[in-house]
């Protein structure tokens, strides 16, 4: 009986170690099911990460190119600002030199213009004083002349026809200028800046302009209301 128990327990000791290392076994079956399920996680995350840095490094070799063209288009601009600059310091040049050629041109048409104005005048000395006497009974006395007189307000001013004249024993400063062309705005001015100035420093002024032509209708009616007298270079 005694034999017989012990071998049973003798039976039940093997029989419950080795259904303890079954489960030692199944427990890690399992655990290297874990394993390899988390080892295929792992792999997953590892190719998304390498998809993440290849599209990461596909798009940093984007920005690089990006990069490289914006230098070659930022290259490209300067230096056609570069040649923008050359063409501005050109075109500046030849505005100063077209300047410099008005100019030059303006000195010599007004050179010109001043040689006719002074050729008419001197035409005019010479024939004014026998129109005023036919046309207003002035006798001119003395020379015609150009000349410097001081204004009412002290200054200098330049008169380019002047002298003395008599009409019935009273005395009359001719007081006169030239015109190429005259208009009426010239004959403003005449008005302005010559006889206004003069007024109270001759007691009777009469005046005159002459010209080779007007540049407008009415011009010689105009200067008649004013009480100027008129006259052209082919009265002479």
């Amino acid at each position: 009986m005694a034999e017989v128990i012990n071998d049973a327990y003798t039976d039940l000791v093997k029989t419950s170690d080795f259904n303890e290392l079954k489960e030692i076994v199944r427990n890690l079956s399992l655990t290297m099911e874990e394993l390899a399920e988390a080892q295929k996680e792992t792999q997953k995350e590892v190719s998304r990460l390498n998809r993440a840095l290849q599209e990461l490094a596909e798009a940093q070799k984007r920005t690089e190119q990006r990069v490289e063209e914006l230098a070659e288009a930022q290259k490209r601009t300067e230096q056609r600002v570069e040649e923008l600059a050359d063409a501005q310091k050109r075109t500046e040049e030849e505005l100063r030199k077209l300047i410099s050629e008005h100019a030059e041109t303006r000195r010599q048409l007004g050179g010109l213009a001043i040689t006719v104005g002074y050729r008419l005048e001197d035409e005019a000395f010479k024939a004014l004083p026998k129109l005023l006497k036919k046309d207003y009974g002035l006798v001119v006395k003395g020379r015609l002349k150009r000349k410097f007189v001081q204004d009412n307000q002290g200054q200098e001013i330049e008169v380019n026809i002047l002298g003395e004249g008599e009409r019935e024993g009273e005395v009359y400063i001719i007081v006169g200028e030239s015109k190429s062309q005259l208009s009426k705005r010239d004959v403003d001015d005449f008005i302005r800046r010559k006889l206004k100035r003069l007024e109270g420093v001759f007691p009777r002024m009469f005046p005159v302009l002459v010209t080779y032509m007007i540049s407008q209708p009415g011009v010689e009616e105009y200067a008649q209301e004013k009480g100027i007298a008129l006259y052209y270079s082919y009265d002479f």
